[in-house]
């Protein structure tokens, strides 16, 4: 067991956590300063909730998961009924000057409780079980709405399931069913999510409408070149042509403002990661603990990979953010959250 309490943190993952919230203050102080110093109070909480989650033993977290599960059940069921209505989603909590976002807060321990439960004896009628305690919280997000979030928590269940010790060439066939059905789901999408895969299909049909998201982001990130325009020198922007530019478009601020140095740092940063966890997965010995990585890591994969491929134009517009980079509270403490419990989970080791 570590003495120390700087040798029960992970420095693989501390430090580079750290230098990719550096790289996101550095560019949401310059295209959006309006967000601090509201947004240091999100992060103080953020190191707060990493440093408490890091200190609770997994088995613990794990142990009392299924009461963690409905709380988060209760979580989301009480947005529906006192949240705040955006835009036409009822997705946020208010408390007091902040706002949170409870389908991001709980996702972290939904992973925990998937891992628990999946990684127990998996009978046929506890896999059903599995299948619906699943899709209760989905079906709770989808009707905010929040496509981006269900998805990512969608990803999260498929990353744990995907751990467990079974043949995977059983999932074959359900993985051609799935690939027949997907194109039938287009007429069950809303107008709008029709509109950004035609959009990604073709950004040019609508450049002023549909597709002005996408052609500003790819002209952004084609501008930055090498070095980029400088700190709040970018001119899609700070002329703000940019849309979202601190959400879903901040790595097109960043190739703009940093050029290719500073997104290809982020990118180097999120490769550290990927393959810290993956080095975790193979040393960790707790089936469950081992269960939460693969979830957690399958869909950080997928939503960097999206998010950057969406702010390249190689991706259709989904409002998936980019992971420590993109501003948005509560997303960040979820992943505070989330890296608290690899490191608890580190420290076993």
């Amino acid at each position: 067991m570590k003495s120390s309490f700087l040798k029960d943190l992970d420095p693989v993952i501390t430090i580079s956590i750290s230098l990719l919230v550096f790289l996101s203050v550095l560019t949401l102080n310059s295209i959006a300063p309006n967000l601090f110093p509201v947004y240091y109070f999100y992060i103080l909480l953020g190191v707060i909730l990493f440093f408490l989650f890091s200190r609770i033993d997994y088995e613990i977290i794990s142990f009392f998961s299924p009461y963690i599960y409905w709380f988060s059940i209760f979580i989301l069921f009480l947005v529906l009924l006192v949240g705040n209505v955006t835009r036409g989603a009822v997705r946020w909590i208010p408390l007091g000057s902040f706002t949170i976002q409870p389908a991001e807060i709980v996702r972290p321990f939904l992973i925990v409780f998937w891992s628990y439960y999946l990684t127990q004896k998996l009978t046929l009628n506890r896999l059903f079980k599995a299948i619906f305690l699943f899709l209760l919280p989905i079906f709770l997000i989808v009707i905010q709405p929040s496509l981006g979030v269900s998805i990512l928590t969608a990803i999260s269940f498929i990353g744990v399931f995907l751990s467990l010790p079974f043949d995977k060439k059983k999932l074959f066939f359900p993985m051609i069913l799935m690939l027949i059905i997907i194109p039938f789901s287009y007429l069950f999408l809303a107008p709008y999510q029709k509109q950004r895969i035609q959009t990604f299909l073709n950004p040019s049909r609508d450049p002023f409408g549909a597709g002005y998201n996408s052609i500003q982001s790819m002209m952004a990130v084609g501008s930055g070149m090498i070095f980029g325009r400088g700190l709040g020198k970018g001119v899609q922007t700070q002329l703000q042509f940019l849309p979202e530019r601190h959400t879903d478009f901040v790595f097109a601020a960043i190739s703009e403002e940093m050029g290719f140095i500073g997104s290809f740092l982020v990118l180097a940063l999120f490769l550290v990661v990927f393959i810290r966890l993956l080095n975790l997965m193979s040393k960790v010995k707790l089936a469950s603990a081992f269960a939460f990585l693969s979830g957690l890591f399958v869909t950080l994969l997928v939503q960097v990979f999206v998010n950057v491929g969406m702010n390249m134009g190689l991706m259709p517009v989904t409002g998936i953010t980019l992971p420590f980079v993109s501003s948005g509270g509560s997303s960040f403490l979820a992943l505070m959250t989330a890296f608290g419990i690899v490191t608890s989970i580190y420290r076993k080791l």
